[in-house]
């Protein structure tokens, strides 16, 4: 697929300003992505905490668990609520900012992201760094070597977004992935309460079914023809930016 010579003088362009972003971004302007990590981790406090509160109260069978059962349920009340927020989010800048819209005439969408789209992913880099946590001082009774290999990689991966400014678009594409996230905790709530024989566990079944299918299967379909239309704008691939500090 050919490139218009307007079109590879923009990449370059936009590839000399992230070179100078990836080396003074710190120095430029380190407040929001620092702030929104931090806003994470506390925010994973406090849903822990409001987790264990509401659930003393209101749920019978979270005072039968043992101490690690109740530390997961609350770990797992941390994940659905972080899974909302960045699921609206992300929802939001796929399908209906102007951001990432292709009648927005700033540049290729590679390049794109604003001081709200670093908050969020800011946000998503302090939940994995709080259940990393978690993981290592519970190890390994809240998850094996995998979970500590997904939620680096993927801590690393926003993170990079995040401070780079690059990609941030299909970031949030994957993001969206985490709208199963709430069922997947549903079905431990109801199986850990012994509620797997119930009406409600079979629809959280089929609900899982579908929000599977959409978000981790055809919603990858949609993204990889996203990248095919918009080919031109990331021919040049993001880790090239990168090059002139490695050498």
């Amino acid at each position: 697929m050919a490139m218009s010579e307007q079109t590879v003088t923009a990449i370059k362009s936009y590839q000399n300003q992230a070179q100078v972003l990836v080396k003074n971004y710190i120095i430029a302007d380190p407040f929001i992505p620092y702030t929104s990590i931090l806003a994470g981790l506390l925010a994973c406090k406090v849903v822990y905490d409001l987790t264990q509160l509401i659930s003393t109260f209101y749920f019978k069978a979270y005072n039968g668990l043992t101490k690690i059962q109740r530390m997961e349920w609350n770990n797992r009340g941390i994940s659905t609520v972080h899974a909302i927020f960045i699921t609206a989010l992300s929802l939001y800048y796929v399908f209906w900012s102007d951001l990432f819209s292709d009648q927005q005439h700033t540049g290729p969408i590679t390049f794109r992201s604003s001081w709200l789209s670093n908050f969020g992913l800011g946000v998503s880099v302090g939940y994995f760094l709080a259940d990393l946590g978690m993981i290592f001082w519970l190890y390994p009774s809240l998850g094996g070597m995998e979970y500590v290999v997904h939620h680096s990689l993927s801590g690393i991966a926003v993170a990079y977004s995040m401070f780079s400014g690059e990609g941030q678009l299909y970031t949030y594409m994957v993001l969206i992935s985490e709208v199963t996230t709430p069922e997947i905790n549903m079905r431990w709530y109801l199986d850990t309460a012994g509620m797997k024989r119930s009406t409600t566990y079979l629809v959280n079944g089929v609900i899982i079914f579908f929000a599977w299918l959409i978000a981790r299967i055809l919603l990858f379909v949609y993204m990889f023809y996203h990248v095919y239309l918009h080919y031109d704008q990331w021919d040049y691939p993001i880790i090239s930016s990168l090059l002139p500090f490695v050498a």
